[in-house]
C-alpha cells in the first residue's frame, strides 16, 4: 500500500495558530501523519528514500526539534 504524503508541516503550524500552554504540552500529531513518519525513518534505514522523500524527513525532523523546545518552554508556564 502506497502510503500519500501527508503535510506534517501543515498540521503544526495550523496547531500554532494559537494554542495555550496546555495545549501545546499535549499536542501529538495525528495517527496518519505518525505513519507516514514511521514509513520515511523505515525506509531511511533501509537507504530507500527518494531525494523528495529524503527532504520530508530533513523537515520534519526539524519540525520535530522546534516542537520538543516548543513544550519544554511550554511547560515552564504550566507548573
Amino acid at each position: 500500500m502506497a502510503l500519500e504524503r501527508i503535510a506534517i508541516q501543515e498540521e503544526v503550524y495550523d496547531f500554532l495558530a494559537g494554542p495555550n500552554s496546555e495545549q501545546i504540552v499535549a499536542f501529538r500529531p495525528s495517527e496518519s501523519a505518525q505513519e507516514r513518519m514511521r514509513y520515511l525513518l523505515s525506509t531511511n534505514r533501509e537507504g530507500a528514500l527518494t531525494l523528495e522523500e529524503r527532504d520530508e524527513l530533513d523537515d520534519n525532523i526539524r519540525l520535530e526539534d522546534m516542537m520538543r523546545v516548543l513544550k519544554a518552554k511550554a511547560r515552564q508556564y504550566v507548573k
